[in-house]
């Protein structure tokens, strides 16, 4: 009997002897002040106010400022189909606009595409050092940086890999996610 071993094989994303996600070099422990998180916390509407003038202020300074790239994405499943839409800004410019439509996927899986997709497009435009996106996917952002073993993985691997070539090339280079969940609209 021959056994075929090319099915054994482990890929690099799956493996978590992999060194992109041994301790001390996944990308939250290498660029730790490079990425933030700002969850919104209803617990009364001066909260919601306050929420929505931060988010006022950031597309404010992102259309004055050249170096920062504007992602806002929102996306939802209707009759078993993701459908995830993306607009990229710069300087009130709309770079790209993006749908992406999927079926059979997990909501979080097509969020996951839907960030890596912008994260992608984000990172190679020219001059840019400040990413920021705005998503109802808040959730499936905090997966990136999530360097445990999990089925999406190969999402994080993706990633990580742009955005660490990203903050390597410029120490001010960032990126920060704002959540904007159905009752911040």
């Amino acid at each position: 009997m021959i056994i075929d071993n090319r099915y054994n094989e482990v890929f690099s994303s799956f493996d978590f002897l992999n060194t992109e996600f041994s301790s001390g070099s996944c990308i939250i422990d290498v660029f730790p002040s490079h990425f933030s998180f700002h969850p919104f916390i209803k617990s009364n509407n001066n909260n919601l106010e306050n929420y929505a003038h931060q988010l006022n202020v950031i597309a404010i300074t992102s259309l004055l400022d050249h170096s920062y790239v504007l992602i806002i994405s929102d996306g939802g499943i209707k009759n078993n189909v993701a459908i995830f839409i993306t607009y990229i800004h710069i300087q009130n410019r709309p770079i790209v606009k993006t749908i992406h439509y999927a079926a059979n996927i997990t909501s979080t899986e097509a969020e996951l595409f839907t960030i890596r997709c912008s994260i992608n497009q984000a990172v190679n435009l020219l001059g840019i050092s400040k990413i920021v996106i705005i998503t109802n996917s808040f959730h499936a952002a905090k997966k990136i940086f999530d360097s445990s073993i999990h089925p999406f993985q190969v999402y994080l691997a993706t990633i990580s890999k742009k955005l660490r070539k990203f903050f390597s090339t410029n120490n001010n280079n960032s990126i920060a996610f704002w959540e904007c969940s159905r009752c911040c609209n």
